[in-house]
């Protein structure tokens, strides 16, 4: 095995220290200085193996006993960094403080997919645990040949091996060579009950610079002789660009070029202050456009699109018939608004082109699709494109990071190539990022006499998934060769119901077309079927005069769904009756109201309740508590895992009481804070939890998740607050009152 690996030292040479100089960088980053050394641009020769097969895409063990770790997913600010370094020393037995992290580089990682869906401990640090387990096989292997034992009389312990009274650490045992091992799908992972770091609350190690102003984001990132770009937006979305006058930027110090492009118009200047004050000042004309619909109308809009296809998401029985034999029948629509991303950072990219190679950095969460899409955009060679991943300062879903990248990169090739930033504005994160598309879901249902269910049916209205990728702005505005269609996300997520019923049918149309740019945001689809599913399942309760926990367990048949609502049950000390709350006086009700999901029906589970106040006479909500039971199988980092349950809360009940994207005829208006407000301090709940650690599973996605149960719990307590029920998102207080008025 050893004369198939060339030496680590061979391959920095080959690769001109390249892997080097993005270490120091990465470490100046997390340290919080300024860094001082950065891959080339241009860079494109990969120093080190990428394939998805090959265990030294994940890992490389140094001379000096150090370990870098190779990850295709990045670390958003969701603790993946700690969590990743958790899984490798466990399984490879070093110390966590040995461990260097580099992700999202598209020249040193492996393509993992998009950092997205939950699944970046549950797929890509299942796949970095595998390819640890097949080092540590070889290692034993090669220390057993070296000492001439057997390899079960060969140990790992803090970056050494060690038989008997002999032992030599990893580096020396390599020599300064690569596995060159392909992954062992077979090769035995550590049995759990040996675990001594995977389980346990290892601290963040990004927070400390975060949170005293040291951390270098995306947005603070800087090359040598970098430009600064802005770009100026039509006046409507699709407006054409019609004259532009070059002289009234002239008097502006420092600007360097007017870029036009089709209909994209942007700024180039040495400062970004002159970059924006040449966007603000140069004058264009554009022809109007008014082509989004009424916002009062929108619902309608949506239900009289154009379905491209149906999709059945389950079927048992027939509720057809059901429904005509039931001795009540109820029916409801629910409706999602359409929200922003909302990042508290703006997005930023820097792109340099050189040699007829493009390097891109980025705090996409998606680096090895965005090479593929820049690639197409500028007619280059995906091996000549590289992305390289520094966080951003606010980053989810698909927000604007992409479509910043490829307005750096018209500008960068429109200025000969020189390094060039783009700092979009806040204006341009809410005005121009793509949103989660709006959501409509009609259900009925039938209960015998009994107040049994007999027959659930369900139809939800949603943008079709046609493009692999979110269309980049620039692209559509150049006319650049791009891919075509919607790509809004997994949006018929939990579509289907949990619950056994004799007779169900739930179906998905599939729409044509959005009226904003589409694209996944928190939980998509996820979130909006649960609302609807779970609040409707909250109605048959009520209309069947049951206990909203005993009515959901009586139709549970999953063992650890039923175990988590007990405990769910007793974490929120659940006082079992029906909903509405009776006889409560004064001008604040409170109420509490629950919900549960598996997550799209095959991996982690999440039960929760909502307590809230409401104040009648103006229609306010406040969520005071919110109770979660949480079943990801293994927990890789207990603390971790608290702070996504947190910030999905927190966030959610945003998105749930006031966050809506408003705009006119041709744009959207809601660009600011002002118009579209996000929670405060004073607002966020009291976040209460119980996890359910199952260290003999495997780990499932906890990023999402908890977000999905969170408006249909919120809903469901207003409903036992005040009696009215809340079926469209946001919740905000003219809908409350106007509820109360109906009532």
């Amino acid at each position: 095995m050893h004369d198939l690996m060339p030496t680590r030292r061979d391959l920095l040479r080959a690769s001109a220290g390249l892997v080097v100089s993005f270490t120091l960088a990465r470490h100046a980053m997390a340290g919080g200085g300024e860094p001082d050394q950065k891959p080339a641009a241009g860079s494109s020769t990969a120093p080190k193996p990428v394939a998805l097969d090959q265990v030294d895409s994940y890992l490389a063990i140094a001379p000096d006993n150090r370990v870098t770790l190779y990850s295709g997913k990045v670390d958003l600010g969701t603790g993946i960094e700690t969590a990743f370094t958790q899984i490798l020393a466990e399984e490879l037995e070093v110390p966590a403080e040995n461990i260097t992290f580099i992700s999202g580089d598209t020249l040193l990682t492996p393509d993992q997919g998009p950092t997205f869906g939950s699944l970046s401990i549950q797929s890509g640090g299942m796949q970095l645990r595998q390819a640890a387990a097949t080092a540590r096989k070889a290692l034993l292997a090669m220390a057993a040949d070296r000492f001439h034992v057997e390899p079960t009389a060969v140990t790992l312990q803090a970056g050494r091996v060690i038989a008997g009274e002999r032992s030599v650490p990893y580096g020396d045992l390599l020599a300064d060579q690569r596995f060159a091992l392909k992954v062992d799908p077979n090769a035995p992972t550590k049995n759990p009950a040996t675990f001594k770091v995977v389980g346990t609350s290892v601290p963040r190690a990004d927070i400390p610079p975060k949170v005293t102003g040291r951390f270098t984001y995306m947005q603070d990132y800087k090359v040598d002789g970098m430009l600064h770009g802005r770009v100026v937006r039509p006046s409507g979305i699709r407006s054409s660009l019609q004259s532009v006058d070059r002289g009234s930027v002239q008097g502006i110090p420092g600007i360097v070029s007017v870029v036009q492009e089709g209909n994209f118009l942007g700024v180039v200047a040495e400062t970004e202050w002159a970059a924006i004050r040449g966007a603000q000042a140069l004058k264009a004309t554009w022809s109007d456009w008014q082509g989004l619909p009424e916002q009062s109308k929108l619902f309608e809009t949506v239900r009289a699109t154009k379905v491209e296809k149906d999709e059945i998401t389950s079927s048992t029985g027939d509720p057809k018939i059901a429904l005509d034999k039931a001795a009540r029948k109820l029916k409801a629509t629910y409706e999602f608004a359409i929200h922003t991303h909302g990042s508290i950072g703006p997005s930023c990219a820097i792109v340099a082109i050189a040699d007829n190679k493009l390097t891109c950095w980025t705090a996409s969460q998606s680096t090895h699709k965005l090479r593929e899409q820049l690639a197409t955009m500028l007619s280059m060679p995906r091996e000549n494109v590289r992305c390289i991943y520094v966080e951003g300062s606010g980053c989810y879903g698909r927000n604007g990071h992409e479509d910043a990248a490829a307005d750096a990169a018209v500008l960068s090739r429109a200025v000969g190539g020189r390094p060039v930033r783009v700092q979009w504005s806040r204006a341009d994160e809410h005005g121009w990022d793509p949103k989660g598309p709006p959501t409509m879901l009609d259900l009925q249902a039938g209960l015998d006499d009994q107040g049994n269910v007999v027959a659930w049916q369900s139809e939800l209205f949603i943008c079709a998934t046609s493009a692999p990728f979110v269309p980049l702005l620039a692209a559509n505005l150049t006319d650049l060769p791009r891919e075509h269609g919607m790509a809004p996300g997994g949006v018929t997520g939990d579509s289907a119901i949990p619950y056994a019923f004799p007779a169900v049918h739930t179906m998905a149309h599939r729409l044509a077309d959005a009226p904003l740019r589409p694209a996944w945001i928190r939980t998509p689809g996820r979130m909006q079927n649960t609302f609807a599913n779970e609040s409707f399942m909250d109605e048959l309760a009520a209309a069947a005069n049951a206990d909203p926990l005993a009515f959901r367990l009586k139709y549970l048949k999953d063992p650890r769904g039923i175990e988590l609502l007990h405990r769910l049950a007793a974490l929120a000390k659940w006082d079992a009756r029906p909903s509405p709350q009776r006889r409560q006086g004064g001008d604040v009700a409170t109420g509490r109201g629950m919900s549960y999901v598996k997550y799209e029906l095959n991996r982690t589970y999440i039960g929760a309740v909502a307590e809230v106040e409401v104040k009648r006479s103006t229609g306010e909500i406040r969520v005071t508590r919110f109770n979660v039971a949480h079943d990801c199988g293994q927990i890789i980092n207990p603390d971790g895992l608290r702070n996504q349950i947190e910030g999905n809360v927190i966030q959610t009940v945003s998105r749930t009481l006031m966050e809506e994207v408003t705009f006119n005829r041709s744009h959207v208006t809601s660009l600011d804070w002002a118009s579209y407000p996000i929670i405060t301090f004073p607002d966020v709940p009291d976040v209460v939890m119980d996890l359910i650690d199952r260290p003999n599973e495997k780990p499932w996605g906890a990023g999402e998740p908890t977000a999905a149960v969170v408006p249909s719990a919120v809903g469901n307590a207003v409903f036992d607050a005040i009696g009215v029920r809340l079926r469209s998102v946001p919740m905000k207080p003219e809908k409350v009152l106007a509820a109360l008025r109906a009532t």
